[in-house]
């Protein structure tokens, strides 16, 4: 029986209060604050002042634990708005704040599909949208969104995550290797790539996301169109 499904331990009024739920929620503000390297059921157990064993009757296993953390997270992930258009944007922009919020998630997306309630459900918020779509164009166009949205977010993490450990912010980061570059493009072998550089306009994290999205959704609509 999956961990979705498997009941409870009876309550024991003697002992501190303890739930499926709060393990989770504990494991959460762990990795919130320090990453998944710090959560573990030992720790889990100090932060709830209970004995570890006590939590084998809740979660079998670690893995276990990360499905249900991934499982939870999702609830913040649903569509708003009217149409499958509207829906898949509001979907990607929900997963990429949630992340954002929990930059642990960005390690856990990806792979084959955990199959927890609030996972569930935020996949039939976003599918009962695009039933205009047709049924054969539905698991497509969603992997596609999860794709980029995915890839997008795991980039601004690795970002955010550089720049704590350097010290480094992108300016600093330009201001360092800007000389460098000024050579390699003095050369001449990378006339666009200098080109880019030099003369498109900078975007922010937001904007880049929203035009890269845009342009994957103008993709589907006219695929949808033909």
């Amino acid at each position: 029986m999956l961990v979705w499904e498997r009941p409870e331990p009876p309550s024991r009024p003697a002992l501190a209060p303890l739930s499926r739920d709060r393990i989770v929620r504990t494991a959460i503000e762990l990795a919130d604050a320090d990453g998944l390297d710090a959560v573990s059921l030992r720790k889990i157990a100090t932060a709830l002042d209970v004995g570890p064993m006590r939590l084998y009757g809740y979660i079998d296993s670690k893995e276990e634990l990360l499905d249900l953390m991934v499982d939870a997270a999702h609830a913040e992930i649903r569509p708003a708005g009217e149409g499958w258009r509207e829906t898949l944007r509001s979907f990607a922009e929900a997963m990429r704040r949630t992340v954002q919020e929990h930059e642990w998630l960005a390690e856990l997306l990806g792979g084959r599909p955990r199959l927890g309630p609030q996972t569930m459900a935020s996949a039939e918020a976003v599918m009962a949208e695009l039933n205009d779509l047709g049924v054969d164009a539905i698991m497509p166009v969603v992997a596609a969104v999860n794709a980029y949205t995915i890839g997008a977010v795991r980039r601004e993490i690795a970002e955010r995550r550089a720049e704590r450990a350097t010290g480094m912010d992108e300016r600093r980061w330009q201001a360092e290797f800007g000389p460098y570059l000024t050579r390699a493009f003095a050369s001449g072998k990378l006339p666009t790539l200098a080109t880019v550089v030099r003369d498109a306009a900078h975007l922010d994290a937001d904007e880049t996301f929203r035009i890269g999205l845009d342009c994957l959704l103008d993709g589907i609509e006219a695929r949808v169109s033909r």
